[in-house]
């Protein structure tokens, strides 16, 4: 998995950049526009906080937990219809962040939560966290299966019966390098420029120590005996949307983000992976879903 080094990388290096750009209680997950693309940002981050909240049911006295919660922008949701929200972060500044808002969220590994560590949940959630739950070296090692069923083990673990667990996640899409061409090492280095493998080498540098699902298939295979499917839906399209929106905010002028940019001259100066990750002059991921190399889905599991 990703350990706590990489989700810093990620995460808290820029912290404080992306929450001056989308808010403190900022999503960094795919927002759901369903096609009407005149949506505000915020209200199709609202739509799919609400789709999420039917998908689980909550209510009044639920209590949810949200692995990888980011910001906090869904446990706040929760707070807001009543429900008790439980989130888990590898990133100090996320943490920090939603501590401050007052915010129930903890320092750990979301492979590792159980039920005698934190109680059972009526429902658990997910949006944007699984893609960090399978390391290159777990997929190389022939390991990424057993990742992904162990986790849902533990899930289910923390369910009553008929409980359920919503995942939005990337996965690899139809395009993406045959899993039997696929040559780790050399996405570790540079591929030819604006080449398939140079955009998902670039998607490795901005998200260390994460490796996809090779499309939903396999986690519904993986789901099982714990779960079955209730339903699944594309959110490939209105990622795109997501990420246009979030280039347009974070590109904004603004003499604070300035500053905060220029603090990070530093990392940009001694790691070139940092360069190649947050100043190549491409959006990578917005390539990568345009090309279908990469895909996303909203699926809802029940126990």
């Amino acid at each position: 998995m990703a350990d706590r080094k990489d989700l810093d990388f990620t995460y808290s290096l820029t912290d404080r950049i992306f929450r001056l750009s989308m808010g403190e209680l900022a999503d960094f997950s795919g927002a759901k526009y369903d096609g009407d693309f005149s949506l505000s940002l915020e209200h199709a981050q609202r739509r799919k906080h609400a789709y999420v909240a039917e998908a689980l049911a909550i209510k009044p006295g639920c209590r949810v937990l949200d692995l990888g919660c980011g910001w906090g922008a869904l446990l706040n949701y929760i707070r807001d219809r009543g429900g008790t929200g439980v989130g888990v972060t590898l990133s100090r500044a996320q943490l920090t962040a939603c501590r401050r808002h007052g915010l129930d969220v903890h320092l750990h590994d979301a492979r590792e939560v159980g039920r005698e560590s934190f109680g059972a949940f009526s429902a658990v959630a997910s949006l944007g966290a699984f893609e960090h739950f399978c390391s290159p070296e777990d997929y190389r090692a022939g390991h990424q299966e057993h990742v992904y069923r162990r986790l849902f083990a533990r899930i289910a673990g923390l369910l009553p019966d008929r409980g359920r667990f919503y995942l939005q996640t990337m996965v690899f899409g139809r395009n993406m390098i045959p899993a039997d061409a696929i040559d780790v090492d050399a996405l570790r280095g540079l591929p030819p420029r604006d080449s398939d493998a140079w955009y998902i080498a670039l998607m490795g540098r901005q998200f260390p120590g994460s490796w996809l699902p090779f499309g939903q298939e396999q986690i519904i295979r993986c789901a099982k005996p714990h779960f079955h499917l209730v339903s699944s839906s594309n959110g490939r399209l209105d990622y795109i949307e997501t990420i246009r929106q979030w280039n347009a905010r974070i590109g904004a002028p603004s003499l604070r983000k300035t500053w905060l940019k220029l603090a990070l001259l530093p990392r940009w100066l001694t790691s070139p992976d940092f360069r190649l990750a947050f100043t190549s002059g491409v959006s990578a991921n917005m390539v990568c879903f345009e090309r279908e190399l990469l895909d996303h889905y909203r699926l809802v599991f029940e126990k």
